[in-house]
């Protein structure tokens, strides 16, 4: 069995009487991604920072590429990109000349930071503003850079912690195609999100971590399995009524409420619509919208913590409807 590109075991990290991590363990196979999905405040970048050799553990072993990363950090960061929360660029610096000063940093040859520098641009639909000062960038256009100078060297891990943050829905979706032709040649990444759409789309296997540790784990179908068949979602006029149908709905399935919404995971969709029917006649309840629907990964974070893995979004919960791709177990 090959050793597997990036390794975490019983990862511990406090700062002060804060356990940022307690316990976390997963593994990435080589040439794979995976989603280390949580809300903010879960462990999600501290383990990035440990993996990175940003940060030491307190506990446990992390190795990537099969190097530890404390004994052998040097190595370990010559092997890596990461892709930060926050774009880190210099905004004195133009965006060609950002580049060109991570290829030498990284030790690549002055014509090979060239041609990766205006290769890279053209990808990131950036050699327009290539000549530009960083800080006239709006935000998105820093996103876009931050990600093509973690790739100036090749590397073959690759980190993105919330790579997409700030990004509009096409650019967005433009770095998924770039994240998925990495993929196709070869590039192993970790990618820490809290877009739902995101994780199901991109990563091979799934890692959901909620204050320090990994509450479940496995492909987006197994996850979503666990819920059952199908989701029955009902939005009620008021909080009151969501709560108490809730209680009556306990029997019938897994329930989750948020705000006037509760939804049931079912096994048995047809028959169980009927029977959540019946439950809210007897209460004389009567939601002002019904339906029925496949389960998410959003339903799969819900059931798990118990809330939302982001804030809901101006425009209300469509902004993180399911229009994914599925990923075969």
């Amino acid at each position: 069995m090959s050793t597997p590109a990036i390794l975490a075991e019983d990862l511990h990290r406090a700062f002060g009487d804060v356990e940022a991590l307690r316990g976390v363990s997963f593994e990435v196979p080589r040439g794979s991604v995976l989603g280390l999905l949580g809300p903010n405040g879960a462990g999600k970048t501290t383990a990035v920072r440990v993996l990175t050799t940003l940060l030491r553990p307190d506990a446990g072993t992390a190795r990537v590429l099969g190097m530890d990363v404390t004994e052998h950090h040097q190595q370990v960061r010559a092997s890596i990109g990461l892709a930060g929360q926050s774009a880190a660029v210099d905004e004195n610096l133009t965006a060609g000349e950002n580049l060109r000063l991570v290829g030498r940093l990284t030790h690549l040859g002055r014509d090979e930071t060239a041609r990766r520098s205006a290769e890279l641009l053209d990808r990131f639909d950036l050699a327009g503003a290539s000549g530009r000062v960083v800080r006239t960038f709006s935000g998105g256009m820093r996103r876009r850079l931050d990600v093509a100078a973690a790739l100036i060297h090749r590397p073959p891990v690759l980190f993105l912690d919330e790579p997409t943050t700030g990004l509009d829905p096409q650019g967005r979706n433009e770095l998924w195609v770039v994240i998925e032709e990495l993929v196709d040649a070869g590039t192993t990444v970790l990618l820490t999100t809290q877009y739902l759409e995101e994780a199901d789309r991109l990563a091979d296997r799934i890692v959901v971590v909620d204050h320090g540790r990994v509450i479940a784990e496995g492909t987006s179908a197994e996850l979503k399995a666990r819920l059952g068949a199908t989701v029955i979602e009902m939005c009620f006029h008021d909080r009151t009524d969501a709560g108490v149908a809730a209680e009556r709905l306990g029997r019938v399935g897994s329930v989750s409420v948020e705000g006037h919404e509760v939804r049931t995971s079912v096994a048995d969709g047809a028959g169980a619509m009927l029977e959540v029917l019946r439950a809210l006649d007897r209460a004389g309840l009567e939601p002002a919208t019904m339906a029925l629907r496949e389960p998410t990964l959003d339903d799969v974070f819900l059931a798990l913590t118990g809330r939302a893995a982001v804030d809901e979004p101006a425009g209300g919960r469509a902004a993180l409807s399911s229009r994914r791709r599925r990923k075969s177990a």
